[in-house]
């Protein structure tokens, strides 16, 4: 496996590969001043043609980022799980996507590409994750929840039932979300209201 970006949320990504047993051949990252992260070799800006049979997980956590990076990738993408995280047979998950420990997935859910379910998060029944959402530590998304691309879920967000949650939205940190969410969205609070529209 490859990463692209020699971060803190690398690390979390290598641990979960090493759990599994996926040996990682070297890093990609912008910062030419890196050169290796936990023994593993940062080998500078990203080269097509370099070990171009491996996967590559793009290893940032900000969903713009990864969004803006992952169209200009040549390799194929590689998904990960730890083994700690309890994901239903049913549960679909994309190209580029990460589950890191302890989390829980449970039946039906649909996990679109380069998605982040971050530690200790639990997604119930039947809920969808569209492309570059980011689920952040500790979130609980209750059943049948809809999350539209490039959205961050807060850590300690809670997402009550049959909610429907715009694309490119920031719910704050511990928010608690009771009612449909717009597109870019900036929202915040228990109950949450939304502070802004972004537009962008």
């Amino acid at each position: 496996m490859l990463l692209y970006g020699a971060s803190g949320h690398a690390k979390v990504i290598i641990s979960c590969l090493r759990a599994n047993g996926v040996p990682i051949s070297g890093i990609f990252d912008d910062d030419l001043q890196k050169k290796s992260l936990w023994s593993i070799p940062v080998i500078g800006k990203y080269d097509p043609n370099f070990d171009n049979k491996s996967l590559l997980i793009i290893a940032i956590g900000n969903n713009q980022i990864r969004r803006k990076i992952a169209s200009s990738i040549h390799h194929q993408f590689g998904k990960v799980a730890h083994p700690s995280a309890i994901i239903d047979d049913s549960v679909k998950m994309s190209a580029g996507s990460v589950i890191f420990h302890n989390v829980v997935v449970q039946a039906d859910v649909s996990i679109g590409k380069h998605v982040i379910i971050n530690t200790s998060s639990s997604v119930d029944h039947d809920c969808t994750l569209g492309d570059f959402v980011h689920i952040a530590p500790n979130a609980t998304l209750c059943g049948n929840v809809q999350v539209g691309e490039g959205t961050l879920i807060g850590a300690g967000t809670i997402v009550t039932p049959n909610i429907t949650i715009g694309k490119n939205c920031l719910i704050a940190a511990g928010s608690v979300i009771t009612k449909d969410i717009p597109d870019f969205a900036i929202v915040r609070g228990n109950p949450a209201r939304v502070l802004k529209i972004t537009f962008d």
